[in-house]
């Protein structure tokens, strides 16, 4: 057996006042859609001069209702049925026979969004011709009357809304004022609140000045008022296909990457929203648009675009004028393009991870942090044919001087994107050699010691080896620039990957005992590759200590250079280097206490 839904009309405005819609405040926009569709649709049939649309708030009608009037297609009685009573059943080409990309929304679920500040709503309506007047009369409970009545003398339609209780402000003239400027301001034909218009007479990108720079002018006007402070440049965007035209604001402050976008879009030039979201691609966090498309779709809510492939397409090709806008700046007014990059070069970054052209502009006009100081990578790269970069910023600054001394080229890829944009150099220089540092292979760039000095120093590297064989390390002795540097603590990649796993291992005990045991394997490489302790020669402190005699100080000072060591490399310090560094400062300063004559 066949059965309906039954439909709770309070049920589902509930649903729409606390899930589709942002607010109330959406009702001005819904009735304001259809006055529009209704004017577009007889325009279309008889090419009549469309009349205003008009509004008339509580106070004017001295009821308590709100009215709105139009003077459009205006509804028989069975697209009165269609259309007001079934919601989501049928489009208006289906009603009206007209396309339906035209309109702005769909009259049942626009109406039934007057709901949310309504408890009853009216509809006087004359179709074209001879048609009768129809008087519709629905209730929130979700019952509706349909009547006749005295004739309507013009053709169109008037919607009146009773107030639900503790709602009547929403149908006030300031309210009513305010949201059909905010909704309506650039709509196509006249719209009036009472006696005050509130419409504007058009796109702002679209009105023609005889002096393009007072175009540019009045529009960066408009940018400040939407920013609050003069944009650095404005954008003409035009995407056909969508039916789109409208401009980019560029800020003139830093935008960060992981902020949702906030665009005001205006469909078929009502607004849909100031804080639309996927409009551009995710790289061009730097611009704020405001545009007009007649092809997007809405979402339900009519806040958001939906992410179609039409909208995929508009996207690409915003981007597309985006990038055309900088390669430009770049090519004729590098200065501007200093200035731009100066607040935004982080997104210009992240579009060069994909864009060619891009990359060329970061190549050639942002500085990276170097071994030889903040340089372009276009000036770097012309200096030496392999460039070494660290990942994190830390170990630059720690082995950045080092790097300088070994005559090493040495970048910062620490920060957002830089690393990536390395290694996407070659793209540029094909015989460009990027490669990430492995502190072992600077290791490797120390000169070592005159084979005289070497063996006078092996019983001191046997205790310092004793010193820090707990700590899985391997000291070293060299000669290396600079001589203020006593040491340094090195790491090459499969040392940290074993050491990592050390520290795994360690903290959890007995647990994972079983697994620690199937170890072995690395623990025996990180013996042979493990993290070496370079001590300096060059360094005084070291030369004096390599002829100590004293070999309990030896070893002290050789545990406490090794924490030295890892503060210094801001490397992490496990509980067992804690303990040794202790054990070095308490044995040092007892040391000192007693006078040692070595000391």
């Amino acid at each position: 057996m066949r059965h309906s839904f039954n439909v709770d009309l309070r049920g589902i405005v509930d649903l729409l006042s606390r899930h589709l819609y942002s607010s109330p405040r959406v009702y001005v926009r819904e009735l304001l859609q259809n006055a529009v569709d209704a004017t577009t649709a007889r325009v279309q049939a008889d090419a009549t001069p469309p009349g205003p649309i008009w509004i008339e708030p509580c106070e004017a009608t001295g009821d308590g209702t709100l009215r709105i009037h139009d003077s459009g297609i205006g509804l028989t009685e069975p697209q009165v049925h269609e259309l007001l009573a079934t919601i989501g059943g049928s489009s208006k080409r289906d009603a009206l026979g007209l396309a339906r990309h035209d309109f702005l929304g769909q009259f049942g679920i626009g109406l039934l969004s007057c709901f949310l500040v309504a408890d009853e709503i009216e509809v006087v309506t004359r179709g074209p011709g001879d048609a009768a007047t129809v008087y519709w009369h629905g209730h929130s409970d979700g019952h509706y009357t349909v009547s006749d009545g005295p004739p309507r003398e013009e053709q169109g339609t008037t919607v009146t809304l009773r107030a639900r209780r503790d709602f009547e402000h929403w149908l006030g003239t300031s309210t009513v004022t305010e949201l059909a400027r905010h909704f309506g301001s650039l709509l196509p034909y006249e719209v009036r609140v009472g006696a005050e218009r509130v419409t504007a007479t058009d796109l702002p990108w679209r009105a023609r000045y005889p002096d393009p720079e007072e175009r540019r002018d009045v529009l960066l006007r408009h940018g400040a008022k939407l920013l609050g402070r003069r944009p650095f440049d404005v954008i003409d965007l035009a995407v056909p296909e969508a039916g789109l035209d409208g401009v980019a604001f560029v800020l003139p402050y830093e935008s960060h990457p992981g902020e949702p976008e906030a665009h005001k879009v205006y469909l078929k030039r009502m607004l849909m929203g100031e804080r639309v979201e996927k409009l551009l691609p995710a790289w061009a966090f730097f611009v704020r648009c405001v545009i007009n498309a007649d092809e997007l779709r809405p979402t339900a809510s009519r806040e958001q675009l939906y992410d179609d492939d039409l909208l995929d397409e508009t996207r690409t090709a915003l981007g597309e004028q985006l990038r055309a806008w900088l390669v430009r700046l770049a090519t004729t007014e590098p200065d501007r393009l200093r200035a731009f990059l100066a607040v935004h070069y982080r997104g210009v970054m992240a579009l060069a991870l994909h864009d060619v052209a891009m990359l060329r502009i970061v190549d050639e006009w942002i500085e990276f942090e170097t071994s030889e100081g903040r340089i372009t990578l276009h000036e770097f790269r012309h200096r030496h044919r392999t460039i070494h970069f660290t990942a994190a910023s830390d170990e630059f600054a720690q082995l950045a001087g080092i790097a300088a001394a070994q005559g090493l080229a040495l970048v910062n890829g620490g920060y957002t994107y830089h690393a990536e944009i390395l290694q996407r150099l070659r793209l540029l220089d094909p015989d460009l050699e990027v490669r990430r540092l492995d502190q072992a292979e600077l290791a490797t760039r120390f000169d070592p010691l005159d084979p005289a000095a070497e063996f006078a120093a092996r019983e001191f590297l046997g205790i310092a080896r004793e010193a820090v064989a707990a700590h899985g390390c391997e000291p070293v002795l060299r000669t290396f620039s600079p001589a203020e540097l006593p040491v340094l603590y090195l790491e090459g990649r499969e040392a940290r990957r074993a050491a990592d796993l050390r520290a795994v291992l360690e903290e959890a005990g007995d647990v994972w005992a079983e697994f620690a045991d199937g170890g072995g394997e690395e623990r025996e490489e990180a013996g042979r590759s493990g993290p070496v302790l370079v001590l300096n020669h060059r360094n005084p402190l070291i030369a004096r200590l390599t002829s100590t005699a004293n070999a309990r100080l030896v070893r002290l000072s050789v545990e406490a250079l090794y924490g030295y060591a890892l503060l210094a490399g801001q490397r992490a310090v496990r509980p067992g280097d804690a303990a040794g560094v202790n054990r070095a400062f308490l044995g040092l300063v007892e040391h000192a206490i007693h006078q040692e004559p070595d000391l």
